[in-house]
């Protein structure tokens, strides 16, 4: 850590409460300087002295009940800066401006001005729009140029065809102190694209590429043996036969096997499995996997660029650079639109010249019909109704972040859930609790007290809910992989794995084991709750015909079970990340539009594999990068209202489409016919763009 920088991913933050407890646990750690907290990005950037470990900090913060891991800044840095989106406002700004005077002068033209008045008008037009028309279209003429290069023609094209001989030929017009001057039509035309345009990029704005995020959770530095002693040195230069050692409560920065020490480890981020699985020597583990319990020494198989989470992140970028080939309403429109209207304007100029043999009139006539033609209706047509949709649905609990997302989802049939943190809320739940007495519920609460295990944590959650005092347990020693033992009473206390605790028959399901002294083994039994509105979204999806397939990494038993109580009969257990991607891939090449809905790392390939994906809020960062749309709720319901919009969202372009063709059929033969004088041109696109505007929000 040279610069003294730490990030860290925060993915179970939600409110500015969320903001002020990371804070001021991270600022009461000594040597942190300064931390600040970003709710969007749910991240914590850290200012701290070299002697601060990002693996302190997440334990800081898991004590105070935030989910932490650290990121790495640099992965990141390219993420943090939209100049895209900042270079299109003020592009945008501008063209507001200059068409705001232009228009100005231009009502006093169509108001009768004449003679010197009307070419005074038309110089200081001038002045104003081709400045500001060269400035404000460079989105236009450099996505032009670029598609010409290429030998192929896309909308661009032809905006940039229209602007360029609209004030070229307003320019010559005016220079020969001629009646019509198309200015205001040509920054129009800037105005109302760029507003399409930007539009379009603020629905794009919050998807970041889920392979850098995958990236940058990689653990940067590693505890390397040397010696009598440990020297942390960054992940690429460890080399197999290596030895680290991974402390409580870090991630493990490596593949390899475990050849000291015993733990348990956190593997939901790579199976989703809920269970922490106990490792010993010999055992193989993963980067990115997580130590609860107990230090372990790990040798080194594989770091780096050939790690398995590595190798998740390649799968990622494959499936996502897959689904950049979908084409979308208005690129399919763009490939009819761009040659017709270039046929239609050389055509035209063509006729004039041969019937006046006046270059001057054939031109006009040419800017008249790319003026009439330009798409700003079409520009418009999926923005618009993207930005109502979104609106919407933001309302209803979903935040929509690829502008094709809908389109997409209009189209799915088939819906693929994790189980998981998805269908469930990720945390188990004791259940039976009163069913224990007295004495067995006060010891198993000072026990699961001093433990840091999940089951432990959940156990003492629900027994302290239900107003249980903890026993005086004596002597309480945690044993990485076991359980937790203490003395009670002089006799001694166990809470653990069965067979550690002293033998008896494990039951079919998530528990955890209670003896004290020579007693019988007691099992407190866990189950996953279902999440709020899982089992009336799969009803829902069932009754409207669409196929529903849980996919889980958990044990086949455990899902199984979870798929017969929602009523879901297709189901792939103990899928590993890759699996569940091929899994999707199969569905995807049967010829199923598959909507998934994931939350964890496990489900990224998955979900950037499918034809559109959603999230929960709570899903790890990379999840969520790799989604189309982010659940802000714990309800599943807001994917009903989703698949609704967006059947209501494709209708609503296809209607904008029509509109836009209507007024081309309507206006391009008066452009034609030389009746389209620049006040018929800017009434024509103003209220073509609005009429397409009105009718998206609808969706609203």
């Amino acid at each position: 850590m040279t610069d003294g920088r730490l990030m860290l991913a925060l993915p179970g933050i939600h409110c500015a409460g969320c903001i002020s407890g990371v804070e001021r646990a991270l600022q009461a750690v000594p040597g942190v300087r300064d931390a600040r907290v970003n709710l969007t990005l749910r991240r914590a950037s850290v200012e701290a002295g070299p002697e601060v470990e990002a693996e302190t900090l997440c334990a800081v913060l898991s004590k105070a009940g935030y989910e932490a891991h650290e990121l790495d800044p640099g992965v990141l840095a390219a993420t943090e800066v939209d100049a895209r989106g900042r270079a299109l406002l003020m592009r945008l700004a501008v063209a507001v401006f200059a068409m705001m005077n232009v228009m100005l002068l231009s009502v006093a033209v169509w108001s009768g001005a004449d003679g010197v008045t009307r070419d005074m008008m038309h110089w200081i037009s001038a002045a104003i729009a081709i400045p500001a028309v060269l400035f404000a279209g460079q989105p236009f003429y450099s996505s032009a140029f670029a598609a010409l290069r290429a030998g192929r023609l896309n909308m661009d094209v032809p905006i940039t065809l229209a602007i360029s001989l609209a004030v070229g030929t307003s320019l010559y017009e005016t220079m020969l102190s001629g009646e019509h001057a198309y200015f205001d039509a040509a920054i129009a035309l800037c105005t109302f694209l760029l507003a399409g345009r930007y539009l379009d990029h603020r629905t794009r704005a919050n998807a970041r590429s889920a392979a850098q995020e995958l990236a940058a959770l990689e653990v940067p530095r590693a505890l390397r043996i040397a010696g009598q002693g440990t020297e942390t040195v960054a992940v690429a230069d460890l080399r197999p036969g290596d030895l680290v050692r991974v402390l409580p409560g870090g991630r493990i920065p490596v593949d390899g096997r475990v050849t000291d020490g015993h733990t348990e480890l956190d593997r939901s981020i790579m199976t989703g499995e809920t269970l922490p699985a106990a490792a010993a020597p010999g055992d193989v583990v993963h980067a990115g996997e997580a130590n609860l319990t107990g230090a372990i020494t790990v040798s080194v198989e594989a770091a780096g660029r050939d790690t398995e989470l590595a190798r998740i992140g390649d799968l990622v970028a494959v499936a996502e650079a897959g689904r950049s080939n979908y084409t979308s309403l208005a690129d399919a429109a763009a490939k009819l639109y761009a040659p017709g209207v270039h046929i239609v304007a050389v055509l035209a100029a063509v006729g004039w010249f041969a019937y006046t043999w006046d270059l001057r009139v054939a031109l006009n006539v040419a800017a008249a019909v790319l003026i009439i033609t330009c798409p700003c209706a079409l520009g418009l047509a999926v923005p618009a109704v993207t930005t109502a949709a979104s609106a919407r649905l933001f309302r209803k609990g979903l935040l929509i972040k690829d502008g094709t997302a809908l389109e997409r989802l209009a189209e799915v049939d088939t819906v693929a859930f994790d189980k998981t943190g998805t269908l469930t809320d990720g945390a188990p739940e004791p259940l039976g609790l009163e069913d224990l007495d007295e004495d067995k519920a006060r010891v198993a609460l000072a026990l699961a007290q001093a433990s840091a295990h999940p089951l432990a944590r959940a156990l003492a959650k629900g027994l302290e809910a239900k107003g249980v005092t903890p026993a005086r347990v004596t002597h309480l020693q945690e044993k990485p992989g076991f359980g937790v033992e203490g003395t009670w009473r002089g006799e001694p206390v166990r809470l653990g794995r069965v067979a550690w605790v002293g033998g008896g028959n494990a039951v079919g399901t998530t528990a955890t084991y209670l003896r004290l002294a020579d007693g019988p083994v007691q099992a407190l039994k866990f189950a996953d709750r279902v999440r709020e509105g899982a089992e009336d979204v799969v009803e829902a999806l069932h009754a409207q015909g669409k196929r529903v397939v849980l996919i889980s990494g958990d044990v086949a038993p455990a899902v199984e079970a979870f798929a017969a109580r929602l009523g879901i009969t297709e189901v792939i257990a103990e899928a590993r990340p890759e699996a569940k991607a091929e899994a999707v891939q199969a569905l995807a090449e049967g010829g199923a539009k598959v909507l998934m809905v994931g939350d964890g790392m496990n489900d990224t390939a998955a979900l950037a594999a499918a034809h559109v994906s959603i999230s929960p809020a709570s899903a790890l960062e990379a999840a969520r990068a790799a989604s189309d749309m982010v659940l802000t709720g714990r309800s599943l319901s807001p994917v009903l209202d989703a698949m609704g919009t967006a059947v209501s969202a494709r209708a609503r372009i296809k209607e904008n489409f029509t509109i836009a063709s209507v007024y081309n059929l309507l206006a391009v033969p008066l452009a034609v016919a030389g009746l389209c004088s620049p006040l018929i041109a800017a009434l024509a696109m103003s209220s073509s763009s609005l009429t397409v505007s009105l009718n998206a929000l609808r969706l609203r």
